[in-house]
């Protein structure tokens, strides 16, 4: 797909666009496959820390797979593929870091609420410029929990956070307002859509009460001129794992 000025445009002015149809039918079928295929077959192999459950009980109920592409070699080529990769590079006028690949799961009946949040709060990066690509794997709508981006929330920096109880999103906005959600667009979508998000922009979700499952991957890129304090952000996952695995989450 190509990628115009007026996309562009849209990305700064909003902190979010809209891309119909990004992938074909059969182009969003293969990756679905991929990914059963990764539960089915790699997910038994990797740390325990590859997953988040709705339920730990309940294999099932897997929330979030995290960091496919250090585990598959399908998942890191897509990460470096130019449709995805051309992309970032395209919204954030930088040379890009691939740096995750993640399944973002609301099983049907079961997902529950994503707190307002800010993605870069996570990445501790000076300059704080880094994009989410999320590609839309089945029909999502508000009955299922589609995304909520407060539109132009990027303009206004990091929004102090705090510890949320919702494995997967560990912090969320202790101040969200009414006026934040009166700037919420809803963004519902088909499968093969796919939403681009600056590291900045706010979003949340709603839970899943749906008879339909909600599942989306997501590709996390860096710009090249931004500088993570790689320790820190490692010190924080490690301390975040250790608690969770201590309360029976993970």
């Amino acid at each position: 797909m190509d990628i115009t000025q007026d996309h562009k445009d849209a990305f700064d002015r909003d902190g979010f666009i809209l891309l119909r149809g990004f992938l074909t039918p059969a182009e969003t079928a293969d990756v679905e496959a991929n990914i059963q295929r990764f539960i089915d077959q790699i997910l038994p192999q990797t740390p325990e820390t590859t997953a988040f459950y709705e339920d730990t009980a309940n294999p099932a109920s897997i929330k979030r797979l995290q960091k496919m592409g250090e585990h598959d070699p399908y998942f890191a080529t897509m990460t470096d593929a130019p449709p995805y990769a051309g992309l970032a590079r395209a919204l954030l006028a930088d040379e890009v870091v691939p740096k995750q690949m993640q399944w973002f799961n609301k099983p049907a009946r079961l997902g529950s609420a994503t707190p307002p949040h800010q993605d870069g709060f996570y990445f501790m990066l000076e300059p704080n410029e880094a994009i989410t690509l999320w590609l839309a794997l089945d029909d999502i709508d508000e009955d299922n929990g589609c995304i909520r981006y407060v539109r132009g929330s990027h303009h206004r920096g990091i929004r102090p956070h705090q510890r949320s109880n919702v494995v997967g999103f560990s912090q969320g906005l202790p101040d969200y307002s009414d006026q934040d959600r009166a700037q919420e667009e809803a963004i519902c979508a088909q499968p093969g859509d796919l939403f681009a998000h600056h590291s900045l922009t706010i979003h949340r979700a709603d839970g899943n009460p749906s008879p339909r499952r909600r599942a989306a991957l997501g590709l996390v890129y860096f710009a090249a001129r931004a500088k993570e304090d790689a320790e820190r952000a490692e010190r924080y996952r490690q301390q975040l794992y250790q608690e969770w695995e201590q309360q029976g989450k993970i």
